[in-house]
């Protein structure tokens, strides 16, 4: 094994096992780093790791996933032959000591030897997402991670879909991802070593960093930005000018559709469809409740609060304008 023993998670208390994963980077996190993971943005894992922000606790997701590995082990030997030993062992590279492996076990293949083994679970709402040879981008990068910090050549993912669908993947060892890896590993690590946040992206993962991290403002206070704002302002305004155009063009669209469909709910062209249904809903009056019984009302009202970001765009263009109105190409 190419890797290094650095702690046995037996009888490991959830403490200490929290302070080694401060030590460096985990399978887990290298999706975190290439900023493609949907729920958790790079600067909020620096702030994890540099203890500026504590470590989500694992959701009820995590829990079952945990719960569950022992059957799809189980399950998975049972369907392949292959044994998978269980490794109770916190693994750490000797090339890069930032990357770290917490397995949930390893197996033998006929023709790679032996091999990182991964049970992973997942709702039926991500059955697509497990569709012939499909993995999510997430375990690919995670498994390469491990195959790094092993040296081992290749990986098992074994995986409950919905809690009644099993399947099973093989994934190579990819020499070209393992590469960007360690690059963009040993970038975020050198942010955590030096305290420097790394730089914000326009993930939805990120927006929601900062709206936990600054959830009010202060009332009435007021700074002056530095030079860089100006540039960023400028780009934020002329997106944003970009989408309107965009946003008026596509209206359009839809507007010339529906009067082709009129009364009728579908219309098809090709092996394109478009539908214009009625739908129903029914929702509740708060207004009227407010007004007939105020004090059931204010009983059941919730206040809540956000910050809303706005910026002060300049007057549009002309050419701005005659797009928006069809008049320019």
């Amino acid at each position: 094994m190419a890797a290094i023993v650095l702690a046995s998670t037996e009888n490991l208390s959830l403490e200490d096992w929290l302070s080694y994963r401060m030590q460096g980077i985990g399978g887990s996190d290298a999706s975190v780093v290439c900023g493609v993971n949907k729920y958790k943005s790079p600067v909020e894992l620096w702030a994890e790791k540099t203890g500026s922000q504590p470590l989500e606790e694992a959701g009820e997701a995590a829990y079952w996933g945990t719960r569950l590995e022992s059957l799809i082990v189980e399950e998975f030997t049972l369907r392949t032959g292959i044994k998978v030993i269980p490794i109770s062992q916190i693994l750490q590279s000797r090339q890069h000591p930032f990357m770290l492996a917490n397995l949930d076990g390893v197996c033998r293949c006929p023709v790679y030897g032996k091999c990182v083994f991964e049970a992973k679970t997942a709702s039926a709402f991500k059955a697509g997402e497990w569709d012939g040879d499909s993995v999510p981008q997430e375990y690919i990068l995670q498994v390469q991670h491990y195959l790094y910090v092993t040296g081992y050549n290749g990986a098992y993912i074994a995986v409950l879909v919905g809690g009644n669908s099993f399947q099973w993947k093989f994934i190579r060892r990819d020499e070209a991802l393992i590469s960007m890896l360690i690059k963009y590993e040993r970038d975020f690590w050198m942010h955590v070593q030096d305290g420097v946040p790394p730089t914000l992206d326009g993930s939805d993962a990120s927006a929601t960093f900062l709206n936990k991290q600054y959830p009010k403002s202060i009332s009435k206070s007021k700074i002056v930005l530095p030079g860089s704002a100006a540039n960023l302002i400028r780009q934020h305004n002329e997106v944003s000018e970009q989408l309107e155009i965009l946003t008026a063009q596509k209206q359009r669209a839809a507007n010339l559709l529906k009067q082709m469909l009129g009364e009728n709910e579908m219309g098809t062209i090709g092996d394109d469809f478009i539908k214009w249904q009625t739908v129903t809903q029914e929702r509740f009056n708060t207004k009227v409740l407010e007004a007939e019984q105020p004090e059931i009302y204010a009983k059941y009202t919730v206040k809540s609060s956000y910050r809303r970001f706005t910026i002060k765009a300049a007057v549009k263009s002309d050419n701005v304008q005659k797009k928006i109105l069809g008049e320019a190409g």
